[in-house]
């Protein structure tokens, strides 16, 4: 009896293991702030590329404005391998919580999409977002004795690394000269901008 139900098993098709044998990119969702750490552990398997862009900008702390560096796709990144040999060893990665699939089935992503978006990132898979305030910016002044002011860019003065604003100020409008560093350009999400 036993032995009939090993041979069964033997016989019928695994289910679990998927059956692409090419190398091609697939969409890996990781756990939550974890895309770098998933990267970094997926580099170390052999026969696995991976591609995690991130973008760089400015973030407002309690400390004024800093760089701050997330995932361009919060939560997921891009890995190149052979999904039916490599798919537990990719699904079980540090960081990784799953291979993206719809109704069991693993979509691939076009070489071709990956290649415009590296261009477009960079071989350090960084875009670093540069907020070159302009006239008519909408700004808010995080530091200073405005601070929490809305505003909006009248003059770029760059030699001072400073510009002139103009704000509602005790129910007048009024012009002031702040340094660039303690403006941040009002924009909905990074890459908006």
């Amino acid at each position: 009896m036993h032995t009939r139900i090993a041979m069964e098993r033997a016989a019928a098709p695994n289910r679990d293991r998927p059956a692409n044998t090419e190398p091609e990119w697939y969409c890996l969702r990781s756990q939550p702030k974890h895309e770098h750490i998933a990267a970094a552990h997926l580099r170390m398997l052999e026969g696995v590329s991976v591609f995690c862009p991130r973008i760089r900008f400015k973030r407002r702390t309690r400390q004024g404005l800093a760089w701050v560096t997330e995932a361009m796709f919060p939560g997921y990144l891009f890995a190149f391998f052979e999904l039916a040999e490599m798919h537990r060893l990719v699904r079980y990665a540090h960081g990784v919580s799953g291979i993206i699939q719809f109704g069991g089935r693993y979509p691939r992503i076009g070489e071709e999409t990956l290649a415009q978006l590296r261009d477009h990132i960079g071989a350090a898979e960084v875009k670093e977002l540069n907020y070159k305030l302009s006239q008519g910016d909408q700004v808010k002044i995080i530091e200073g004795a405005f601070v929490g002011s809305e505003a909006v860019v009248t003059h770029v003065l760059p030699a001072k690394e400073r510009v002139k604003v103009l704000m509602d100020f005790l129910g007048r409008e009024m012009e002031a000269e702040v340094d660039c560093s303690t403006v941040l350009r009002q924009v909905a999400h990074p890459l908006a901008a």
